[in-house]
């Protein structure tokens, strides 16, 4: 079973930085697909920031500019560095892992991190 860890997260002033990691653990042939998702208090969960094995990128409108996801294929990790935080990126930030595949042919599935908070005040 594929098990997905996050850190980084913490309390920053407005204007700040932060730098998130995930790590996913297991058997892991193949990983199609890592994101960073987002949930405030009394919001639904919201994509941040994706990432496909190859690189390509996509971004929520509200970070554009600001946070830029990265990935390490070889560690099965995904980063997101956050700068310029505002109030309103408040949140606890979750890591997905989309397409995991534990064997060559095998089927794909999904796997969620347990969420690190991230919080924006002054």
């Amino acid at each position: 079973q594929v098990q997905l860890v996050e850190s980084g997260g913490g309390l920053v002033q407005p204007g700040g930085s932060l730098r998130l990691s995930c790590v996913a653990s297991g058997t892991i042939f193949s990983i199609r697909a890592m994101g960073w998702y987002r949930q405030a208090p009394g919001k639904q969960r919201e994509l941040v920031a994706a990432i496909s094995n190859g690189g390509t990128t996509n971004y929520a409108d509200s970070v554009k500019g600001r946070f830029t996801i990265s990935r390490d294929n070889a560690k099965n990790m995904v980063y997101l560095q956050m700068n310029s935080l505002k109030p309103e990126d408040t949140a606890v930030y979750y890591c997905k892992a989309d397409g995991i595949v534990t064997r060559w042919g095998g089927p794909r599935s999904d796997a969620w991190g347990q969420g690190t908070q991230v919080t924006v005040s002054s």
